[in-house]
């Protein structure tokens, strides 16, 4: 007796209308990415100031270490000022440059 699809429960990913993106041939489901865009870009910020600690905080990891630009969706030349900022900070005590242990 061949098996019957139609008897099969509907919780199964057999081949409902679920979600996700369209198929791929391998069937594997395509995810749409965001891409992501400079906070500073978007907000017109020439100036990123070291004193700002509640701009520049977020893009310090918990553990004190600066996230990358594949992560916060920064571009390079804001990338860069960030850096400076948080090192200015860090030197003068505003950020910590390692988490507590």
């Amino acid at each position: 007796m061949p098996y019957d699809r139609s008897r099969s429960s509907s919780s199964s990913s057999g081949g409902g209308s679920s979600s996700g993106g369209p198929r791929r041939p391998g069937g594997r489901r395509q995810f749409f990415r965001r891409r992501k865009v400079c906070k500073f870009c978007v907000e017109k910020i020439d100036f990123i100031d070291y004193k700002d600690i509640r701009l520049i905080a977020p893009f310090v990891a918990e553990r004190g270490k600066i996230l990358p630009r594949r992560l916060t969706g920064t571009c390079a030349p804001h990338q860069r000022a960030l850096t400076r900022a948080i090192k200015q900070a860090r030197n003068i005590a505003l950020l910590p440059f390692a988490a507590e242990a």
